[in-house]
């Protein structure tokens, strides 16, 4: 079978899987984009998220991959050494659940999938090098993770507490806030989650959160811009100040933190998170029996649902006050769901005049409103509206009468410190993040509990604590980790003191993994270290990070912590993980996103049977910019195959041999083919890569233009059309491309071929079209030179046959010119 078909009528067609059979095999055997760690050429590391092995690919794996695939085959082009791996983020429930239902051990459904996801990677002609290949679910890698969790440990970042979390009842295990969708329900399984006390590891990410909240300064302008933001919203970073509240019969007293100290004269009563320790230890005997069962209704509900400011206040008085420090009055303390444990001490002062969720509980309880900032609106405590704008403060002490928010703050803030009962401070949203899962196919926690010695690391040595070979219903979590019930695995001596032990037998987010798998891809095969720190120092950080919107705030956020952390044990000497980020649009078709429920699933096998990889990879890429959604019902990838149909004949015809001489070329097409080399460079590094298939495609219009009509196929001009073509073209169709070059007599493979020089001299037009209009109307397009004054423009216009016609006598009122290219007359 020959890569191209012959018709009854003798002309060649374009046999699409014909040219793929070709030229996967010479690929696979010339490995053009294996990167050499010793090139001397300047690096470059290109990387898009790594996929989770669930089935085959899909058409937002077709997309990224596509888009991607732009920017790392161009490097190249431009003469960079491009590091561009791939592996696969293999722990994680899908795969444990599959093994369940299926009776059969993760792994299998796993690596089997890896398989069929890497075989439609080749065929997709993706840009990896698969010498760097890696799985997180291989033993060879989770040891180190592992080490990197006690290296984590060792600074005093990774600890374990008890607390109230997030718990899917259906997956048997915790979710970080996070995971909880806004309905209150598992991103996973849609279970409704419910709340348990655990005791959880976590890692002290809140030690940086100033520095995450700053790096991101510097990301502002290489990261897509509503990412940034999203980063900057999740940290939460605010400044205001601690304030003391003595509880009646507690020595010490409870800290709240406020932004607003300057309305503490307006704050009526103390809300303590219902969930919270505290709460437990200050309800009065006489209260908590109504304090408990409301313990009970709350954990049904998720800390978004809590959050909402259109949930129904709901509370219980605890049965003590606190004393307000500013004015000495004595407020009570009341349980609700809408303040969370974790955050501050799990207590907040509520000033119900100007907080809504704090007015509406007011409301519902019939406590004290007191405005304090007069905004010039209707009272709250008459118009059940907070008012949180700025104004004069009433109420307020020493305060009455001022009128600036910044002077109210501190002078209140000035006067708790002199008092003792409150300091101006920083606070952050941000919480430490919860890495223990209750599952088995993860990475296990690389902690030995002895009742003697406590928490005990397992040695280097013996790293990587692999997971016993569980199975099928052995799999299967019933409140707590399966691996529990691995004795054999889980008893063990302690290696301090030597006694009887246990494993941890939880295992770890997923997160952990992905968080520090772009290192592992510098020393992949490397069994005495995760990673070369001069490798590290010489390919990092990462150029160009490409992946989805869903990822913009956790995935992101810990891969920023852990290459933090990595800095400072000294590993590396940068401190931001990827110094550009883009994120893609999603697939979607008829207006909706693809599902088998609604009947609009597009199967990419199919499309790559029916079309080829080169007409879906164009079409993915020649629809939007990158970060706009693609409706696969507006699109045709028949008429991308077309195009590259009329691509490929291009090469067909070029006469003129290699190296022929492109001076003496056809001068109007040698322009627009410089000029679309040139062209192609700007759009690609502004990621506008859609416009710049738009640019090939007139380009090849053009070149056929020429051979038909104008100079002919011998024309050097043609084959430097021609040649440029192919080059661009491959960023996004790699067969045809390959094709092509191979046709104008060249040796594979167009990838590593040198970029087009571009002549400066061909850039400038000889001449342009200025568009002469008439109150608005067109009458008249005039070749004229760029450099035309307005004067002689205007002249030139007002002279032309048609235009006087045009006038036909009337008066000129004015003429605006913008030269070189439009005069409009008004009469």
């Amino acid at each position: 079978m020959s890569e191209q078909q012959t018709t009854e009528t003798g002309a060649e067609t374009y046999d699409v899987q014909a040219v793929q059979d070709k030229w996967l095999p010479v690929w696979d055997q010339l490995q053009p984009f294996r990167a050499d760690d010793d090139s001397p050429r300047e690096k470059k590391y290109a990387l898009t998220m790594f996929p989770y092995p669930s089935g085959d690919l899909h058409m937002g794996h077709a997309e990224v991959f596509a888009i991607h695939d732009v920017i790392a085959r161009y490097w190249w082009f431009r003469g960079f050494e491009v590091l561009n791996p791939m592996g696969w983020d293999s722990f994680g429930l899908p795969a444990e659940n599959a093994a369940i239902r299926n009776d059969e051990h993760p792994a299998t459904y796993t690596y089997a999938n890896i398989e069929t996801q890497l075989h439609s990677m080749q065929r997709y002609a993706t840009s990896f090098d698969w010498s760097r290949r890696l799985h997180t679910s291989d033993p060879e890698y989770y040891r180190w993770t592992q080490w990197l969790f006690l290296k984590i440990r060792e600074r005093g970042l990774a600890y374990r507490k008890n607390s109230p979390v997030n718990w899917c009842p259906q997956d048997q295990t915790v979710l970080a806030n996070e995971q909880v969708l806004a309905d209150g329900t598992c991103e996973r399984c849609g279970a409704e989650v419910t709340k348990r006390e655990l005791t959880q590891w976590y890692f002290k990410t809140t030690d940086y959160a100033q520095e995450l909240y700053d790096g991101l300064d510097a990301l502002q302008d290489t990261w897509i811009g509503k990412v940034v933001n999203a980063q900057r919203n999740w940290i939460g970073r605010s400044e205001g100040a601690h304030v003391d509240f003595v509880l009646d019969g507690r020595d010490e007293p409870v800290t709240v933190y406020t932004t607003r100290p300057d309305t503490l004269h307006g704050a009526t009563f103390m809300v303590v998170a219902a969930d919270a320790g505290l709460a437990a230890e200050v309800v009065t005997d006489e209260q908590r029996p109504a304090y408990e069962a409301y313990v009970e209704e709350i954990r049904k509900a998720s800390d978004i649902d809590r959050l909402a400011t259109d949930r129904p206040k709901t509370g219980v008085f605890l049965g003590v006050h606190a004393t307000n420090p500013v004015n000495g009055e004595r407020i009570p303390v009341w349980a609700a769901d809408y303040v969370l444990a974790d955050y501050g001490t799990g207590a907040i002062m509520a000033v119900p005049a100007h907080d809504q969720r704090d007015l509406d509980f007011a409301r519902k309880f019939d406590l004290p409103v007191r405005m304090v900032v007069d905004t010039g609106e209707e009272d709250p405590a008459s118009s059940y509206v907070a008012t949180t704008g700025d104004g004069t403060y009433v109420n307020s002490g020493a305060l009455d009468g001022i009128a600036d928010k910044a002077t109210g703050i501190r002078t209140t803030i000035e006067q708790l410190q002199a008092a003792g009962t409150g300091e101006g401070t920083v606070n952050f949203r941000l919480r430490d993040w919860l890495l223990s899962r209750q599952r088995y196919w993860g990475c296990p926690i690389p902690i030995i509990h002895c009742e003697a010695c406590g928490e005990v690391p397992v040695p280097e040595d013996q790293l990587p604590v692999e997971l016993p070979e569980l199975r099928g219903a052995d799999l299967k979590p019933k409140g707590t980790s399966p691996l529990g019930a691995a004795t054999e695995w889980v008893e063990v001596d302690c290696p301090s003191c030597g006694g009887p032990a246990r494993r941890d037998t939880d295992t770890m987010d997923t997160f952990v993994d992905s968080s520090w798998y772009f290192f592992r891809y510098l020393s992949p095969h490397d069994d005495t270290q995760a990673f070369d720190t001069a490798l590290a120092n010489a390919w990092g950080p990462v150029d160009l990070y490409i992946g989805g919107d869903e990822h913009a705030v956790l995935h992101l956020l810990y891969a920023r912590f852990f290459t933090k952390v990595l800095r400072d044990i000294g590993l590396i000497d940068w401190d931001e993980p990827f110094s550009a980020y883009l994120s893609q649009g999603k697939v979607i078709n008829n207006g909706r996103k693809m599902s088998k429920s609604l009947g609009n699933g597009i199967s990419l096998g199919d499309q790559l049977d029916e079309f080829g990889v080169d007409a879906v990879r164009l079409t993915l890429v020649f629809a939007s910019p990158p970060e706009d959604n693609i409706d696969w019902a507006d699109v045709s990838p028949a008429g991308s195959l077309r195009f590259l149909q009329r691509a490929w004949r291009l090469a067909n015809d070029v006469t003129s041999e290699p190296g022929a001489d492109v001076t003496t070329g056809d001068r109007a097409l040698r322009q627009l083919t410089h000029r679309t080399v040139h062209e192609a460079e700007v759009l690609v590094e502004s990621y506008r890569f859609n416009v710049v298939i738009a640019r090939v495609m007139e380009l090849v219009n053009a070149t056929r233009k020429a051979i038909d009509s104008g100079c002919g196929p011998a024309d050097p001009a043609v084959r430097e059309a021609a040649e440029a073509v192919a080059i661009v073209l491959s960023l996004v169709a790699p067969y045809t491309a390959e094709e092509m070059w191979e046709r104008l007599g060249h040796r594979p493979t167009v990838a590593r071929a040198d970029w087009p020089v571009v002549d400066p001299a061909l850039l400038v037009e000889d001449s342009v079209t200025a568009i002469v209009q008439i109150q608005g109307k067109v009458k008249a397009r005039l070749e004229v030179s760029p450099d035309i004054t307005e004067a002689d423009l205007e002249a030139l216009a007002l002279a032309d046959p048609g235009v006087v016609a045009a006038i036909d006598g009337r008066p000129v009122r004015k003429v605006v010119v913008r030269a070189p290219k439009l005069v409009n007359v008004v009469v």
